[in-house]
C-alpha cells in the first residue's frame, strides 16, 4: 500500500504539473478569467479521477512515446510525468488533465448559490467567493471547454478516431445523461423524496458518470483490448457508487477540518442520500461489497490491475 500512495502522489503532481503550464500558456487579455480557472483547477483534490486514467492505461501497457506531437512543457511538468510512468507529452496524461478540468468545472458551477451554495470547497473558498459570480461561471465554462480542446489535439492520440472516441464519451458522461442530469435530479431531490433505486440512479448519473468515463478512457487512450475494456467498464461502474456511498458517510460523520468544507449539508438540505436511507453501517457495507465486486472484474490481470484495487480501496476508505 505504501507504493500504491507513492504512485498516486506522483501521479497527482504530473497531472497537476501539465494543468498548471497549459493554464500559463493560455494566458490572454482575460486576464482575471484565467487566474479564476487556475484558482479552480489547482486548489487541491486527491486527483482521483487523473489516477485512474493513469492507472487504466499502464493496465493497457501504453506506449505513448509514439507520440509525434511534443508539447512544451517546464521542467517541473517533466520530471512529474517520467515519475509517474507516463511520456509527458502522450495521451494517458494529456487525457487525465482533461478530465481534471472537466471535474474542476463541474465543482464550481456545483458550489454556485443557485446550486449547492457552498462557501468553502478543499479548505479555501469557493471559486464564486474567491472572484465573484459571474466570473466563477465562465471560469467553470473555460475549463469544461478546455477539457475538449486538450482530448481534440493530436498530441493526445495520432489516431482522430481515438480522439473522437475520448471525446465523445466525455461528451456523455458529462450532458444530459450524466453530470448535469445527474445535478438537475439533485436538486429535485431536496423538493421531493427519492427512494433507493432514484438514489442510485441519480449518483450514477451525477457522481459515477465521470469516473466511469476516467477509467475507460484511459484503457481507450492506452490501446486496451476489448476485453479489458469491458473489465474496466464493470469495474468503474461499481467504483463510481462506491464512492459516492463513501461521500455521503463524509457527509454524514466526517471532519469538517479534514474534508475541507461542512459536513452534514445533505440533511440540512432535506436530501436523502444512501446514508438517511440505509444507515451509516448498511451503507460502509455496501461500498465495500460494490468494491470488492469491483476489484474482482480486474482478476484476469492480477499484478497489472493492482494500482487500480488499491485506488479502489482507497475511494472508501479515504477522509477527505
Amino acid at each position: 500500500m505504501a507504493e500504491f500512495q507513492k504512485q498516486l502522489q506522483r501521479d497527482a503532481a504530473a497531472c497537476e504539473a501539465l494543468l498548471k503550464q497549459m493554464i500559463i500558456n493560455m494566458a490572454g487579455p482575460a486576464s482575471r478569467l484565467n487566474a479564476a480557472m487556475n484558482y479552480a483547477v489547482l486548489n487541491g483534490g486527491k486527483r482521483m479521477r487523473a489516477a485512474m486514467v493513469l492507472g487504466a492505461a499502464r493496465m493497457a501497457g501504453d506506449a505513448s512515446d509514439a507520440a509525434k506531437d511534443v508539447v512544451k512543457t517546464s521542467d517541473a511538468a517533466d520530471d512529474a510525468a517520467d515519475a509517474a510512468g507516463v511520456n509527458r507529452t502522450n495521451g494517458p496524461l494529456r487525457t487525465a488533465a482533461a478530465i481534471e478540468c472537466l471535474h474542476a468545472y463541474s465543482l464550481v458551477h456545483d458550489d454556485l448559490p443557485a446550486m449547492d451554495d457552498a462557501d468553502m470547497r478543499r479548505g479555501q473558498p469557493s471559486c464564486h467567493q474567491k472572484f465573484d459570480e459571474a466570473t466563477a461561471i465562465l471560469a467553470g465554462d473555460a475549463l469544461q471547454t478546455m477539457a475538449f480542446e486538450i482530448l481534440a489535439d493530436d498530441a493526445t492520440h495520432a489516431d482522430p478516431a481515438v480522439r473522437v472516441w475520448l471525446i465523445t464519451e466525455l461528451a456523455k458522461s458529462s450532458g444530459l445523461a450524466g453530470m448535469a442530469g445527474g445535478q438537475m435530479l439533485d436538486l429535485e431531490a431536496e423538493t421531493r423524496p427519492f427512494n433507493l433505486a432514484q438514489t442510485s440512479e441519480m449518483q450514477m448519473m451525477k457522481t459515477g458518470a465521470l469516473i466511469s468515463c476516467a477509467v475507460k478512457s484511459g484503457g481507450i487512450v492506452g490501446g486496451a483490448d476489448s476485453a479489458l475494456l469491458a473489465a474496466q467498464a464493470a469495474y468503474a461502474k461499481n467504483l463510481g457508487l462506491a464512492f459516492q456511498i463513501a461521500d455521503d458517510l463524509l457527509d454524514h460523520d466526517g471532519d469538517a477540518a479534514l474534508v475541507g468544507k461542512p459536513v452534514g449539508q445533505d440533511e440540512a438540505r432535506g436530501k436523502a442520500g444512501f446514508v438517511a436511507l440505509m444507515g451509516a453501517q448498511a451503507a460502509a457495507a455496501e461500498a465495500r461489497r460494490l468494491i470488492d465486486e469491483a476489484n474482482q472484474a480486474l482478476v484476469p490481470w492480477q499484478g497489472a490491475g493492482d494500482y487500480m484495487k488499491n485506488l479502489a480501496l482507497f475511494a472508501i476508505t479515504r477522509k477527505t
